[in-house]
């Protein structure tokens, strides 16, 4: 009976271990599927599969390679932290400058601008990432020298537009010598240049080649090329439209050097230098307060209309550009006087203006120059880059001093983007062009005030410590007036944008024409008035101006090493020009 019963627990152990048992080999084989599900599949049970031992790799292979990829990457890091930093830095130092203009404060201004350019000089000239501090550095020197012309704040008026002196004027009145060893060089550039506008090199073109690439005849052709930057792709967009030679944007170089505001003494202006009545024949609005002549989009499409009906009425380009220089009327009578209906016969009889003969030439060149950048050492000229901005329609009168606090730039800022605008106010329907992006913020700003009032008041934005009653003496208004402005706010907080009940400055005494001061990468480039300049369309140059310009000069030493080397021109306006 024992002996049954001890069977009876021997079986139910062994049951039970059997059970155990089994369960735990199915778990594992679920385990081990569930595993094996993301690998790859097994090769077949016949298959065999040879491996060799790996190679024996000593301790020191590996000792004089680079450094391992998170080596690299942490040094990277420092590396961009550090220029970061700088720039961060040189930013702080700016904000401040900018903050203590708006302030009136011009001397700490001046001192926390010369900080902002001392952190970004100071830096190593071994830095990795030096060009990009060298950028910045050329970003920062421009924006001071807007502040510089714009005055204290963002809104010192100018009552009058300034206009330019075109470049090329003169040198159309003017005989070069030829060079032969130009001749057959420029015939093998020909052959290898594509031109929609026909291209010829004979004795004249050959001379003003000759001229552009002389040093001085250089130096005006590559201020032209850079400035064409800014309006190079909207140009050939409008002549391909237009039906007009890509290569007639040469014209507008010879016309004007691509200043949107160049004037002639025969009052022709703007890019394309289009007297009144011309422009008026082609759409151009003329008014007290603007003038589309000046606009370049406007005045690009007016010019290739004219350009493209002169060609309709001569049936031959050059006789269409000397026609746009000296009238239709002109060429008429000379191909009537002459029986040649050839630009060259024409020229060769002395059928026209001598500065038409000498027109149709220097297009031609500088065509040919532009097309062929190695052969001329043009290669390297670092173009300005395209003017991109926003518009806003303006719904009444609006002072440009009130947009350029809302935008918090300076109004040369507005006035670049905006050359057609004669006065500081832009009259109702206007389309404003402001930098891009910006659009949203200034509208927004710009409605916080009455629209009765927007041709007189201003906007402040708070910087720290100042109070209502500072800001009142600022704009020469009562305390009482801001706090009523602003629904009673009578301690504003940094960074508030208030209103300002006041009437803008009154403007600055008229006094002889200073032309400015420009700067070409690379150096300075110092303008020098004539001593009979004449006394108009003048504006008062700030106290702190000679600063900017050693701004400029410092920036250029000390990033490309070059000496100063300053180029004089007169502040007398004269073109030869009639019929455009």
């Amino acid at each position: 009976m024992i002996q049954n019963h001890r069977s009876l627990r021997e079986a139910a152990f062994a049951l039970i271990f059997l059970i155990l048992l089994l369960s735990g080999c199915a778990t594992t084989n679920h385990t081990q599927s569930f595993a094996m599900s993301f690998l790859p599949a097994a090769p077949p049970a016949d298959a065999i599969a040879f491996t060799e031992p790996p190679p024996a790799i000593h301790p020191s292979a590996f000792q004089n390679e680079s450094p391992n990829l998170t080596q690299r990457i942490i040094g990277a890091q420092i590396t961009i932290s550090a220029a970061d930093t700088t720039i961060r830095k040189a930013d702080e130092s700016f904000e401040a400058g900018k903050r203590a203009y708006q302030q009136g404060d011009a001397a700490l201004a001046r001192r926390d601008f010369d900080r902002s350019l001392e952190i970004l000089l100071s830096a190593p000239e071994n830095v990795p990432d030096r060009a990009r501090l060298e950028r910045k550095l050329d970003q920062l020197v421009d924006r001071i020298y807007r502040y510089d012309l714009a005055g204290l704040g963002a809104g010192e008026v100018v009552q009058d537009v300034v206009y330019e002196k075109p470049p090329y004027d003169g040198i159309l009145q003017l005989t070069f010598p030829t060079d032969p060893n130009l001749t057959p060089k420029v015939k093998e550039e020909l052959n290898a240049t594509a031109s929609q506008l026909p291209l010829d090199a004979n004795d004249a073109v050959l001379s003003y080649i000759n001229y552009f690439s002389s040093e001085r005849g250089k130096h005006t052709v590559i201020a032209g090329l850079k400035r064409s930057g800014r309006y190079r792709d909207m140009i050939r967009h409008i002549l391909d439209e237009e039906g007009v030679p890509r290569e007639l944007l040469y014209l507008a170089q010879i016309e004007s050097g691509f200043y949107p505001r160049a004037r002639s003494y025969m009052a022709a202006v703007g890019m394309w230098q289009l007297i009144q009545d011309r422009g008026r024949e082609y759409g151009l609005l003329q008014t007290p307060f603007t003038d589309d002549r000046l606009d370049p989009a406007k005045a690009t499409r007016a010019a290739a209309r004219h350009l493209h009906d002169l060609y309709n009425e001569f049936g031959d380009w050059y006789l269409a550009m000397a026609a746009y220089n000296c009238g239709p009327m002109c060429v008429a009578g000379a191909v009537q006087r002459t029986g040649f209906a050839d630009f060259w016969e024409l020229r060769s009889h002395n059928a026209l203006p001598r500065e038409t003969m000498n027109y149709v030439p220097a297009i031609v060149a500088l065509t040919i120059v532009s097309k062929n950048p190695k052969d001329y050492g043009l290669e390297d000229v670092e173009m300005d880059s395209p003017l991109d901005y926003d518009t806003i329609t303006l719904h009444c009168p609006t002072n440009l001093t009130l947009v350029a606090d809302a935008l918090d730039r300076p109004m040369t800022d507005l006035q670049e983007l905006n050359p057609a605008l004669l006065r500081p106010l832009a009259p109702a329907g206007y389309e404003l062009r402001v930098p891009k992006d910006s659009a949203a913020a200034a509208a927004a700003a710009i409605e916080t005030i009455p629209e009765v009032h927007r041709a007189d008041w201003r906007l402040h934005r708070v910087v720290n410590g100042e109070t209502i009653a500072e800001i009142a003496r600022h704009y020469a208004t009562a305390p009482d007036a801001i706090v009523r402005a602003n629904n009673e706010v009578s301690a504003p907080e940094v960074g508030d944008l208030l209103v300002i009940p006041a009437v803008s400055r009154p403007a600055p005494p008229v006094r002889r024409y200073i032309p400015r001061q420009t700067y070409s990468r690379g150096r300075l480039v110092a303008v020098t008035p004539a001593a009979s300049a004449p006394v108009s369309r003048a504006v008062t140059p700030h106290a702190v101006a000679p600063r900017a310009v050693a701004y400029r000069a410092q920036a250029s030493n000390v990033i490309h090493r070059r000496a100063t080397a300053p180029a004089v021109k007169t502040a007398s306006i004269g073109h030869s020009h009639s019929a455009n």
